[in-house]
C-alpha cells in the first residue's frame, strides 16, 4: 500500500449545511480519481447509480428581459437577433402540457423571461398552474424574482417546484449581472421555501470565474437550510451579441469536478447535467454520470439551442447500462437562456457553443 495515499474522510450518510470554503476547495483539489470515487460512493448511498431523471423543456414567454445578465440572449440590452415572443395563452399552455403528458411526461415546467412577474401576469400564470395540475401532472415554473405574496399565490395554485439560479459565487456575481443583487436571488428562494414549494437552484460555469468561485457557488447551495431538491449545473452556451460570446472554453475536467463536488455536498439532491450538453461527447457525459449527475434534458432541442437527439441519448444509456428514472418536463433559468440560441441564425450557432471534445 502506498503510505502517501490519504484521501479526505467522507461520511456517506452525513448531510451537512455548514461547509467551509476551505473544505470545498480541498475537495476540488483532490486527485481526480479520489474525487470521483468519493462522489460515486456518495451517489450510491442515496440513488440508484444506473438511473437518470429524464426531462423535457417548455417556455411560455421569450426575450425582452430588462436584466443585464452577461450570458443571456434574452436580455433586451444585447443584439442577438432573438425574436421576442409574448406570454403564451393559458389554453395553449394547457394544450402543450396535455401533449407532454401523452408522450409520458409527469412534470410540466413553464419558464418566462421576466425580471419578476407583474401583477397583471399573476392570474394568467396561476391559471396555467391550475390547468396543468388538473391534468394530473406536477408543475414547476421559473419567472424571475418573487415576493412573498407572489410565491404564496403560486403555492396556493398548486405549484410544486420553482427554479431560481444563483448563477455563480457572491464574489464573482457582479461581473455577470448588475441589475439584480445576490441577496435578491436568496430572498426569492427564501420566499419560495416559506410558501412550501420545492426548490430548483444551481448555476453556470465557464463564465470566466475561478475555481474558488465554483466552490463559492456550491457553498451557497450546500449551506442553505434545506438543499435544493434539484441542482442544475449549466455549462455556458456562448451567444453572439452577449458580453460572454468570446469567453474561453472551460476545461471539461473542471466541469466534471464541479459535478462531483456538488454531488458530495448535496447527496440527496438531483444534480442535473444541463445546458452545454450538446457539445459534450459521450465520454464526457459518461464521466458526468460517474461523478454523480443523475438528471438530463432529453429531446432534439432545449427550446432554442440544440440538444443531443433523443435516440442518441438512448443509445448512450444503452452503452452505459442506464435507464431513465422518469420522463418529465422541466426547465430552469440557466437552461432557458441556453435554449434561446436556436432562435438565432444557423450560421451563428456553429461558432458559439462550448466544445467539450477539444
Amino acid at each position: 500500500m502506498n503510505a502517501s495515499f490519504a484521501p479526505a474522510p467522507m461520511l456517506l450518510n452525513e448531510v451537512r449545511h455548514d461547509w467551509t470554503r476551505a473544505e470545498i476547495t480541498a475537495l476540488f483539489a483532490l486527485p481526480f480519481s479520489d474525487l470521483m470515487f468519493q462522489a460515486q460512493s456518495v451517489h450510491r448511498a442515496y440513488f440508484n447509480p444506473n438511473e437518470v431523471q429524464v426531462s423535457t423543456l417548455c417556455s411560455i414567454k421569450t426575450g425582452a428581459c430588462p436584466e443585464d445578465c452577461a450570458y443571456c440572449p434574452q436580455s433586451a440590452r444585447y443584439d442577438t437577433g432573438l425574436e421576442r415572443e409574448k406570454l403564451m395563452a393559458v389554453e395553449k399552455v394547457i394544450e402543450e402540457a396535455r401533449a407532454a403528458k401523452a408522450s409520458g411526461a409527469t412534470r410540466f415546467c413553464m419558464g418566462a423571461a421576466w425580471r419578476s412577474p407583474k401583477g397583471k401576469d399573476m392570474p394568467y400564470v396561476t391559471h396555467m398552474v391550475k390547468g396543468v395540475k388538473a391534468l394530473g401532472m406536477e408543475t414547476c415554473m421559473t419567472l424571475g424574482m418573487l415576493d412573498e405574496q407572489q410565491a404564496q399565490d403560486l403555492a396556493d395554485a398548486g405549484l410544486d417546484y420553482y427554479n431560481h439560479n444563483l448563477d455563480t459565487s457572491p464574489e464573482y456575481y457582479g461581473e455577470i449581472i448588475t441589475t439584480r443583487t445576490y441577496q435578491d436571488r436568496l430572498q426569492t428562494l427564501a420566499n419560495v421555501r416559506k410558501a412550501g414549494m420545492k426548490v430548483c437552484c444551481g448555476g453556470i460555469v465557464g463564465m470566466g470565474e475561478e475555481e474558488n468561485d465554483r466552490a463559492g457557488l456550491l457553498q451557497q447551495l450546500a449551506n442553505m437550510p434545506e438543499h435544493p431538491e434539484s441542482v442544475p449545473i449549466n455549462m455556458l452556451v456562448k451567444v453572439g451579441g452577449t458580453p460572454l460570446a468570446d469567453q474561453a472554453d472551460l476545461d471539461p475536467f473542471d466541469f466534471i469536478r464541479t459535478i462531483a463536488v456538488a454531488r458530495i455536498l448535496m447527496p440527496k439532491s438531483h444534480v442535473r447535467l444541463s445546458a452545454g450538453r450538446e457539445q459534450m461527447n459521450e465520454q464526457t457525459q459518461a464521466m458526468a454520470f460517474l461523478a454523480g449527475a443523475n438528471s438530463i434534458f432529453y429531446g432534439e432541442k432545449l427550446l432554442t439551442t440544440p440538444n443531443p437527439e433523443a435516440n442518441k441519448d438512448m443509445q448512450l444509456f444503452n452503452k452505459l447500462g442506464i435507464k431513465p428514472e422518469a420522463y418529465e418536463v422541466h426547465e430552469d433559468e440557466g437552461e432557458q437562456e441556453a435554449m434561446i440560441v436556436n432562435k438565432l441564425q444557423e450560421a451563428q450557432l456553429d461558432s458559439m457553443f462550448y466544445n467539450a471534445a477539444k
